[in-house]
């Protein structure tokens, strides 16, 4: 069943790392001359925001593939290609979202059983409930659950390189992350309370961590996510919210703008209160998971200066 419609703003080629010469994108991924033991990992995730934290875990000794990387693709309803089935096939770690985000991705890899193959599903992981909300790639604490499992588990694989992927899961914390850190860190001290809107649910997690007071309805939230009409109280109840400006800051998914967001970021430009965009996948072409995040929450910084004076 259709989800929802995906409007991009930005055209998504490919995930770029900030960390090693290895890449993960829709198409072959090619990784850089291995070391060590000489073994190269065949890895996949289901979608790139997890794709670009796998590759730069990985390294050179993984060669990692991400499955969707289009933003115009809809996680929900995709339907994996023939060579998709087969990238997940020689797989042997498996990265996939679940709670129900990529129903797709399971199937795939229960249509190639393997005894060898490891698959990290991350709603499981995290111990999101059915029905949960499942962009958890925007929760800055499983984003570390995952790479540490990640991590963990190319361990597994090759056991030989422990050193070698011990050293790129510090590296990736202290020099990857930091600025990501540092932001969240800034942003929570600063602007922990100030209420802010949001289009969906994907900010909820991020939200929650920054400590801001996200006051926008939780069921619409969860309806603009899961492509579901809200209802006519929730609507008034945001207007009414952006109209007396009880909220200093508008955050929407600019992948997914119904009528009603379009309509909700208009009448926010037009009270003076800043808006500001989170997408759903890698932005721009060639950015890394962290840098994508960066950037937004720069931005998301800046629109609370803004708002509060501060």
């Amino acid at each position: 069943m259709f989800r929802r419609a995906m409007f991009p703003v930005l055209a998504i080629a490919s995930v770029g790392l900030g960390l090693t010469a290895c890449s993960a994108s829709s198409g072959s991924t090619t990784s850089g001359a291995s070391v060590g033991s000489g073994t190269v990992i065949q890895a996949a995730a289901s979608i790139n925001a997890w794709g670009s934290i796998l590759s730069q875990l990985g390294g050179s000794h993984v060669k990692a593939t991400s499955v969707i990387t289009n933003p115009d693709t809809d996680p929900h309803d995709y339907e994996p290609t023939p060579a998709d089935g087969r990238t997940i096939a020689t797989s042997k770690l498996f990265v996939e979202n679940g709670v129900g985000y990529d129903p797709w991705a399971d199937k795939a890899v229960k249509a190639s059983p393997d005894s060898s193959r490891l698959v990290i599903n991350v709603g499981q992981l995290t111990g999101t409930p059915t029905g949960g909300n499942p962009h958890r790639w925007y929760s800055p604490g499983d984003v570390e659950q995952v790479a540490e499992t990640i991590t963990a588990d190319l361990i597994k694989l090759d056991p030989a390189d422990a050193t070698y992927f011990t050293a790129q899961r510090q590296a990736f914390e202290t020099h990857g992350l930091a600025q990501y850190h540092q932001l969240i860190s800034a942003i929570k001290a600063k602007y922990a309370g100030t209420p802010v809107g949001a289009s969906e649910s994907i900010f909820a997690p991020l939200a929650d961590a920054l400590g801001l007071r996200l006051i926008t309805p939780p069921s619409f939230l969860k309806d603009i996510s899961e492509g579901t009409d809200p209802s006519a109280a929730d609507k008034a109840t945001i207007d009414a919210q952006i109209s007396s400006k009880q909220l200093k800051v508008y955050v929407f998914n600019s992948q997914n703008s119904t009528p009603d967001v379009s309509a909700q970021v208009a009448a926010a430009k037009k009270q003076a209160i800043p808006v500001t965009a989170v997408t759903e996948t890698l932005a721009p072409a060639g950015a890394s998971f962290q840098d994508w995040q960066s950037a937004q929450l720069r931005a998301l910084e800046s629109a609370l200066a803004q708002a509060t004076g501060k």
